[in-house]
């Protein structure tokens, strides 16, 4: 018995809703395969976070901005960022700039309690972000793959886990190492080794020792 079309049009507008509820879940599950794992990103935003939960978060938007600018970036410029020597060039900046949070953030790690949130905290983080050879790589691999696979749907979920990581994790490290001298010091400081760490690996990376 054929459908009618009006209950033709009723399982094609079922059929895309499923199909766009499954685009935003899986742009969900990339948004939470790039900010979840460790990396510079976060070391910077755990060190921020334990001051006060509003500057990790400050910390996270900078990193989430620079992920909108990258996405973009990546869809313009995709045909030459693959290029070899670029993503040397991109190494070794990202060492640059993670060897110098790395050594600020342990310099200042007794001051930054006195420094208020606002846009310093988050162009630090913007900065970084843009930088961060793990973001643009993620960005030139996974974010550039999957972005003509789900579009608009699928982005909109990778932000919307995104937005959820930078609120939680802020918010969760705050509320088990906040207030607490010894826990933020010792939070501070493997935040900061970890950073230098990446420096060094990125350094290596850029001048084709491995």
């Amino acid at each position: 018995m054929l459908l009618s079309g009006r209950r033709l049009r009723a399982v094609a507008a079922g059929w895309c809703a499923v199909q766009g509820l499954y685009l935003f879940l899986f742009g969900m599950g990339l948004g939470f395969s790039l900010t979840i794992p460790p990396g510079p990103m976060n070391a910077l935003i755990a060190g921020e976070s334990v001051v006060s939960s509003r500057r990790g978060m400050l910390t996270g938007a900078g990193a989430m901005s620079a992920d909108l600018l990258l996405g973009a970036a990546v869809f313009l410029l995709h045909s030459v960022a693959g290029n070899g020597s670029w993503i040397r060039l991109i190494y070794a900046a990202g060492a640059l700039v993670a060897g110098y949070m790395g050594v600020a953030m342990y310099a200042g790690r007794r001051k930054r309690a006195e420094r208020r949130a606002g846009a310093r905290t988050y162009a630090r983080a913007l900065v970084m972000g843009v930088t961060n050879p793990f973001q643009i790589l993620w960005w030139l691999t996974a974010g550039l793959a999957f972005a003509y696979l789900g579009g608009l749907v699928l982005f909109t979920g990778l932000f919307t886990a995104v937005a959820v990581w930078i609120v939680a994790f802020p918010a969760a490290l705050h509320a088990g190492a906040g207030g607490r001298p010894r826990g933020e010091e010792a939070v501070a400081v493997a935040s900061s080794v970890l950073m230098l760490l990446f420096a060094a690996y990125f350094a290596i990376l850029a001048a084709g020792l491995i």
